[in-house]
Parts: structure tokens; C-alpha cells; sequence
């Protein structure tokens, strides 16, 4: 497990200001505010695998194990995801916002997702057995 220290959290919070930067210069420059959406779809996107984690069962022994409300976490979390990169792309062809604002808003929140991702495997708890 890789440690993280003061420069991974500096370079962490430099990369999400980034992508809200993306997102509000999305909406911000051409006037049309519904880009935001991608923040806000890309934002709930970690919860459900949050929420359903804690369903799954701590005294399982083989790692191959399945839970079916930790696959259904997995599953609403990749329709947030493809929901986030679709939805700038389905605004920006039927003409509702610029193409490049959809362009922006689209990296922006994938950008901002992999920073939450990348953020919760430095600094998960990892609790060694005996």
C-alpha cells in the first residue's frame, strides 16, 4: 500500500480544483448553466459502492465471494459514471449547450471522479489482522 503524505493530499486537492474549474467554466462561458449536472451526477457517484459495501459480509473466506447488494453498488455506480459522460455529450448534440462547454464538463467530472477514487486508495483504513 503505497503512503501518502502532505504532497499526494497538495497534489490531490490541486487536481480537483482543476476539474471544478472545468465545470464552472463549462457552464460560466457560455451561459447555460446545466453542465453543473456532471458535477452533481459525478459527485453521488461513489455512494452507492459506499452505501452497499457495508452490506457485504466481514467472515467470508474465499476472496471470490459476491454479494448481490455489492454488485447491484457496483452496478448504480457505473450508470453514474456513463451517466455523467453522456449526459454533456447528449446536451452539447441536440444543441441545449456548446460543444465544447460538454467537452469541458465531461473531462472536468471524470477528472474530479478520479481524484475521489484516487484519494479514497491513499488514505483507506486498512485493518491487518493477525
Amino acid at each position: 500500500m503505497p503512503q501518502a503524505g502532505l504532497k499526494t493530499i497538495i497534489l490531490l486537492s490541486f487536481v480537483l480544483a482543476l476539474s471544478f474549474l472545468l465545470i464552472i467554466l463549462s457552464c460560466a462561458l457560455w451561459s447555460n448553466w446545466l453542465p453543473l449536472l456532471v458535477a452533481i451526477i459525478f459527485a453521488l457517484a461513489p455512494l452507492p459502492n459506499f452505501i452497499f459495501s457495508l452490506c457485504s459480509p466481514s467472515d467470508s473466506f474465499t476472496e471470490d465471494y459476491s454479494s448481490g447488494p455489492v454488485d447491484f453498488g457496483h452496478f448504480l455506480t457505473s450508470c453514474f459514471l456513463v451517466s455523467g459522460v453522456a449526459l454533456p455529450a447528449v446536451l452539447a448534440r441536440s444543441g441545449v449547450i456548446a460543444e465544447m462547454a460538454g467537452w469541458m464538463s465531461g473531462i472536468g467530472g471524470a477528472v474530479g471522479y478520479a481524484t475521489i477514487i484516487t484519494y479514497s486508495h491513499f488514505f483507506s483504513i486498512q485493518l491487518d489482522g493477525f
